[in-house]
């Protein structure tokens, strides 16, 4: 890899046309590593199958992001990488890319969507038999028969745009893939359908990676004697792409990694743990399920006795289904009141809204994005105790744990004290806040939390709903679609419970110690820098600064932020994230949009649907940056095309 980026670098005067012809390049090799396109078929005597799918996956690994939206080399490049499994699917099935459309989605989603779909309209693909244990369906469409109107599941992706009472709908396949996908989940099923067209059969069937058990496979690696300070230097090391050079206008300089919060890339012990659980027999795995369960519970406080802890792809599809079981409660259904806040995700907005009949109220946040909670304790006494027989209740109160755009973390303990004195439930979105802070639900008070592995340094396609036992109110049928269908990737929840048990080896507290230390450092930088703004927390000597995570936003008033972003990849190889964050309703109140212009940004995304808007810069935090990607990260924000320091007189 380091060889063909030098060489790549070499054949270009400048970053941009090194850059492109790098990206296509490297392309081109990862998808001769990751789906074997045009190779002749496999002779099982001599070529071991189930080494080449793990090389594939991890080739992809290392040069892994998330998908759409994002800025630098990696993710573009595994943009193309998750869309070409597209195409590797139709090639498969023998069908036309012009008239199907391919949607990777867990075995209910796929279950539910084609419940809207006639026969003859779809083919459902899946690995045969007990192949793989990573939960993926290919579900190809006819696209003229794809469902108009809101998707089954809504969230991140599933909106192109969003107001406080509109959304405009995502086109394509994004519309129906709530959340961040399991990238690298289907970047293994593509291949392994090219294998399978490539030898002829299944060679999958009946192989298993050894004889393991779930203690080995969670508890065992070669960091095992190690923990606290020494550990995280040890899995610093381990970190699966360190290694990978990307060409800026300086030469080759490895890839810096500034967008943990859109995912987080992984490490060897994680990795492992999932291309080892992935093809164990079935008691092992259930083994693997029943130990990460209670990994879960004991990370969380969430005790058994208590909750209740079911996996699923991501936190977007967790918060549906809280949603779908509150939409089930006899005393809800049509009288269903849920409170959220301006700081939410869209996977924490949008799909309280499709309660049928519901009501959302939002609470206000100031721009540090600490809630009122003077605000939320008046909405909850309105209606439950001025008017106590009246029909709308408020059942539950949707909070983030940690803001997606500014880092804040509110206080959950106080806000679930508030919300159960009027007699509702709290669900947090933990997306943001496990891998940074401890978390205690049942000295909190949560009723539910959901978060996603990709979030955790597990980016396995794996989410998590801890919910208080008795409060889903599925029937028996659906409740074991869904726990059957979360379960069925057993690899994607043994690299959860790796990672968790890694966090916790590790320390909380050193975590946040760690992150405390960068964000200061990236605060007092940024605020060098001419021209900026700086949303949220600027001040890191602020009593408010102890309650955030490491997740700054800033942008430049003459300077667009898509710019912003492109500069930082070009010039220092360092990948951020640019736009609105599916977080829509916080970032038109940071940047001050009237009314008047939201209608008019509505006018301009029906007539010109591929336009974005611009929102902010985010960079974002993990346990593998150093002082060192801070300092290049203020120094690039200074050179060529934005800003000049001031020189000395």
């Amino acid at each position: 890899m380091q060889a063909l980026t030098k060489a790549i670098f070499r054949m270009g005067s400048s970053s941009i046309i090194s850059l492109k012809i790098y990206l296509d390049a490297l392309y081109r090799l990862l998808l001769s590593k990751v789906m074997i396109e045009n190779q002749t078929p496999y002779n099982l005597e001599i070529m071991d199958v189930s080494a080449e799918l793990e090389q594939g996956v991890y080739a992809a690994l290392e040069t892994y992001s998330n998908v759409h939206r994002g800025t630098g080399h990696l993710s573009e490049s595994t943009t193309r990488i998750y869309e070409q499994a597209r195409d590797t699917v139709l090639e498969y099935a023998g069908l036309n890319k012009a008239k199907h459309l391919v949607i990777f989605c867990t075995p209910r989603r796929a279950a539910v969507f084609m419940k809207q779909l006639k026969p003859g309209d779809y083919q459902l693909l899946s690995l045969p038999g007990d192949s793989l244990s990573i939960g993926v369906r290919a579900l190809v469409v006819k696209k003229r028969t794809l469902p108009a109107g809101a998707p089954f599941q809504s969230g991140g992706g599933t909106a192109k745009l969003v107001s406080r009472d509109w959304v405009i709908w995502a086109d394509g396949a994004e519309r129906y893939e709530a959340g961040t996908p399991a990238i690298i989940n289907v970047v293994a099923f593509a291949r392994a359908l090219s294998l399978m067209k490539s030898t002829g059969e299944n060679p999958f069937t009946g192989h298993t990676s050894g004889e393991l058990t779930a203690k080995d496979i969670l508890y065992q690696d070669d960091l095992t004697e190690y923990s606290g300070r020494d550990l995280l230097e040890k899995l610093r090391q381990t970190h699966i792409g360190r290694s990978v050079l990307v060409p800026t206008a300086e030469g080759m300089r490895p890839f810096i990694n500034l967008d943990n919060g859109a995912s987080t890339p992984t490490f060897t012990p994680v990795w492992n743990a999932f291309r080892q659980a992935w093809r164990q027999p079935e008691p092992v795995r259930q083994m693997i399920v029943q130990e990460v369960k209670k990994i879960c519970a004991d990370v969380l406080g969430a005790p058994a006795s208590d909750y209740e802890v079911i996996f699923t792809s991501n936190t977007t599809e967790a918060i549906n289904l809280a949603a779908e079981s509150l939409s089930l409660e006899s005393d809800a259904g049509s009288g269903a009141v849920v409170i959220n806040t301006l700081l939410e995700h869209s996977s924490n907005d949008i799909p309280w809204r499709e309660i049928p009949g519901g009501k959302l109220i939002r609470v206000s946040a100031n721009d540090e994005g600490f809630i009122d909670l003077n605000e939320l304790k008046t909405a909850l006494e309105n209606y439950q105790e001025k008017d106590p027989d009246g029909p709308a209740r408020i059942c539950l109160v949707a909070v983030s744990g940690a803001s997606n755009v500014l880092g804040t973390c509110n206080n959950l303990q106080e806000i679930s004290r508030i919300v159960h004195q009027y007699g509702a439930r709290l669900l947090v979105d933990a997306a943001q806040l496990v891998a940074h802070r401890a978390v205690d639900m049942a000295g909190a008070g949560i009723d539910y939390l959901a978060f996603s592995a990709h979030k955790v340094y597990a980016p396995f396609g794996c989410g998590v709903l801890v919910v208080r036992k008795g409060l889903l109110k599925f029937n028996a049928t659906d409740r074991e679609l869904i726990r059957a269908s979360g379960e069925e990737n057993t690899g994607g929840i043994a690299a959860l419970g790796k990672a968790l048990v890694l966090l916790q080896r590790i320390g909380m507290d050193l975590i946040q110690e760690e992150e405390n230390v960068l964000i200061q450092r990236t605060l007092r930088g940024l605020a060098t820098i001419p021209g900026i703004t700086i949303y949220g927390i600027t001040d890191p000597e602020s009593p408010a600064s102890k309650h955030r995570t490491g997740v700054i936003a800033f942008g430049f008033k003459d300077t667009m932020p898509s710019k912003v972003a492109r500069h930082l990849a070009l010039e220092g190889g360092i990948g951020v994230r640019h736009g609105c964050h599916c977080a829509h309703l916080i970032i038109k109140h940071l940047l001050h949009i009237s009314p008047f212009l939201e209608q008019f940004q509505r006018l301009i995304q029906i007539l010109f649907p591929k336009f974005r808007f611009l929102g902010v810069v985010r960079v974002s935090l993990g346990i593998e940056n150093t002082e060192d990607e801070i300092d290049t990260l203020i120094r690039v924000l200074y050179i060529r095309g934005l800003q000049t320091p001031k020189k000395n007189k």
